[in-house]
């Protein structure tokens, strides 16, 4: 990760989630999606940290919810817990690239649309024989693919993910996915 916080376009307030909430908190759900953005963007760094103790995080997954975030895949629970304090320390002093992974779902949401919406437009745009609607398709889908790995990675730093200024771990749990496998939740609180 040679990414540094300066790469970023803007610099992270630690209060901008609380101000948000403070100025728009008549909207329904609106903590609960503040929440899950700071959740997704600890889930991401613990992964990243548990990668660099001893490459355990290559073979997690994970999803994150207004609660906490689940992670599927076997894993010490010392090495987790230390991971997981370790991740929330540095990305709210300053790592903020451990916010955004190159395996996150987000990546290939954002793929998914960008195909779509540009086989759409083509749709209209190009000829209404089947070649040329053919054609467009294939050009759309290629731009696509161009962009979506540059696309991917904004989309989860402006949208998806939010730097956990506000959370704090309230315990982690040995769980198991729905297949019987091992999993760990990871319980956090809101912090006012």
């Amino acid at each position: 990760m040679t990414e540094t916080a300066s790469s970023f376009d803007f610099v992270p307030q630690a209060t901008q989630d609380r101000q948000t909430l403070e100025q728009l908190g008549f909207l329904p759900g609106l903590k609960e999606v503040l929440m899950v953005r700071q959740v997704h963007a600890l889930e991401h760094a613990t992964v990243w940290v548990l990668t660099e103790l001893d490459s355990s995080g290559e073979l997690l997954g994970g999803m994150s919810t207004e609660q906490g975030f689940y992670l599927y895949g076997q894993v010490n629970p010392q090495t987790l817990r230390r991971a997981v304090y370790s991740a929330l320390d540095r990305i709210t002093r300053g790592e903020w690239n451990l916010a955004v992974h190159p395996r996150c779902g987000t990546n290939i949401s954002v793929a998914l649309l960008l195909t779509a919406g540009f086989t759409l437009g083509v749709n209209f745009m190009m000829p209404k024989d089947p070649l040329g609607q053919l054609l467009g398709v294939g050009v759309a889908a290629m731009a696509a693919s161009q962009l979506a790995p540059d696309v991917g990675p904004i989309a989860q730093r402006y949208l998806t993910t939010a730097i956990p200024f506000n959370l704090e771990i309230v315990r982690i749990e040995e769980t198991q996915d729905m297949w019987g496998k091992p999993a760990h939740f990871v319980r956090v609180g809101w912090q006012d």
